[in-house]
């Protein structure tokens, strides 16, 4: 049966986005055989991974999903990331207007509406002059969303500067969270900063004007969040996730899965920071003190610093022993391993994985709630002290290593988390009463997860409900 209906995604660049919104994607064309769907792709000069990543869909994905590749645009550096970001999907603008003309003109299929990232709130203009309606995906949970939402509040209606709230003591209370918020260690570092601040409350002013919002979560998971949502000005907002990419991995790794095969099960702590994650070889040495005195079997992925002032993504280590403690790696070889890049989703889904050290990125969030794997908080950047807050106190599936790391923040040896505080948050992870109950926790979850995508479960609904709405205007 031909397409009747066409949407237009609108992923922003990073590789972690544009994932989900791909998986999105997909999950729509299989649900619908009336939905045709075209991918308009921004790609950042220094991200080689993109590349690889829409080969490898290309030879994989539906007829019905087609990706175009946006042309390059040059921009000028900005010291500050939220407003880097925001210039640079401004800049595709014109081409995102070319590509949307030529979908417009052809008449068949119908062109139902454009479905944006949601750092790329500029494009809803776009939407506006061809008469179609604009669709927000928000890549994080709804309980940031909602904090978004009410912090853009405070500032238009109440007059509320955020940026004061840099190095206060305030405790605020949002719609959404069950307990108050430490504003300076757990919102977002760009509410503190003047241009930032305005970008990003920005962002969510224009959620507002679009007709929906598709989350990436499942009302089980965040149900105060969800309910807060329409009381704080939301239009329609469907919890759609947990939307994850855990089938396409890299054959990287493979050996690695071996030496997991020969450990028991529940056995190995995991450390991993994401696609951006890294340390410098002071922090690299009090994680390896910590390994080594817990005696734990663990298996990390430890990356470098990209060069001081690129715009890069870490890279492996040639030689990890450079920038470990001396005799580490022999001492340590029965017990574990130090590899480089790691293919995460392989690694969780593991049997003998029993804890999870993580950035708490939202994808990397979801997906320890998918194969039931408790984490230990340790957030690097975005909104990742604000994920490590609610995972460890609004909805108890994780502990604490410094829940208000910023990297951004921590020059040379101050602000290095410690080799004992380290060590502690991997024995609460891993041991006694508490870290049993925690893990039988995360498993409930978990089945919750597999539960809801299913025919009659909350995201399934909520999935249907989103194409009836695109499909019957």
């Amino acid at each position: 049966m031909s397409a009747k209906s066409e949407l237009v995604f609108i992923p922003s660049p990073g590789l972690g986005h544009l994932v989900s919104m791909v998986e999105t994607a997909k999950l729509l064309v299989d649900r619908n055989d009336r939905l045709s769907l075209t991918v308009l792709i921004m790609k950042f000069p220094f991200d080689s991974e993109i590349d690889s990543y829409i080969e490898s869909l290309t030879a994989s994905v539906a007829a019905r999903i087609r990706f175009v590749l946006l042309p390059r645009q040059s921009h000028s550096p900005t010291t500050s990331g939220m407003a880097f970001l925001h210039h640079f999907v401004e800049s595709h603008k014109a081409n995102v207007r070319e590509a949307v003309a030529e979908l417009s003109v052809r008449g068949s299929p119908r062109l139902a509406g454009l479905v944006l990232d949601m750092i790329c709130t500029s494009m809803i203009d776009v939407a506006v002059e061809f008469g179609i309606p604009s669709y927000m995906f928000f890549t994080s949970g709804a309980a940031i969303l909602g904090v978004m939402l009410h912090l853009q509040s405070l500032r238009d209606e109440q007059h509320m500067d955020p940026t004061r709230l840099k190095g206060s003591d305030a405790e605020l209370d949002f719609p959404g969270l069950a307990n108050p918020l430490p504003a300076a260690k757990f919102l977002p570092l760009e509410v503190f900063m003047e241009e930032d601040c305005r970008i990003f409350l920005d962002f969510a002013l224009r959620y507002r004007e679009t007709k929906g919002i598709l989350v990436n979560t499942f009302a089980e998971l965040e149900p105060r969040a969800m309910d807060a949502l329409p009381s704080l000005g939301a239009p329609a907002v469907y919890s759609v996730g947990p939307i994850l990419n855990i089938t396409d991995e890299s054959k990287k790794g493979f050996e690695i899965l071996d030496w997991l095969d020969q450990q028991p099960n529940a056995s190995v702590v995991f450390l991993c920071f994401g696609s951006r994650g890294y340390f410098d070889e002071h922090q690299a040495k009090e994680i390896a003190h910590a390994l080594e005195q817990s005696r734990y079997r663990f298996l990390w992925s430890l990356r470098q610093p990209p060069a001081k002032g690129k715009q890069e993504a870490p890279r492996d280590y040639v030689d990890p022993a450079e920038v470990l403690p001396e005799g580490f790696l022999n001492r340590t070889a029965g017990v574990g391993r130090v590899i480089g890049w790691a293919p995460q989703v392989a690694v969780l889904a593991h049997p003998a994985i029993g804890g999870f050290v993580s950035h708490c990125g939202w994808n990397s969030t979801l997906e320890s709630i998918w194969f039931g794997v408790p984490v230990a908080a340790w957030p690097q950047y975005a909104e990742q002290q604000f994920n490590a807050f609610q995972l460890v106190l609004e909805l108890g599936l994780a502990v604490e290593i410094k829940m208000d790391y910023r990297r951004d923040l921590v020059k040379g040896r101050d602000g290095v988390v410690k080799a004992n505080e380290i060590e502690r948050g991997i024995r609460k992870l891993m041991e006694g009463e508490e870290a049993g109950e925690r893990r039988k926790k995360v498993k409930e979850v978990s089945e919750k997860s597999r539960k809801v995508l299913m025919e009659g479960g909350s995201s399934y609904l909520c999935m249907a409900r989103f194409i009836e709405d695109v499909c019957s205007q």
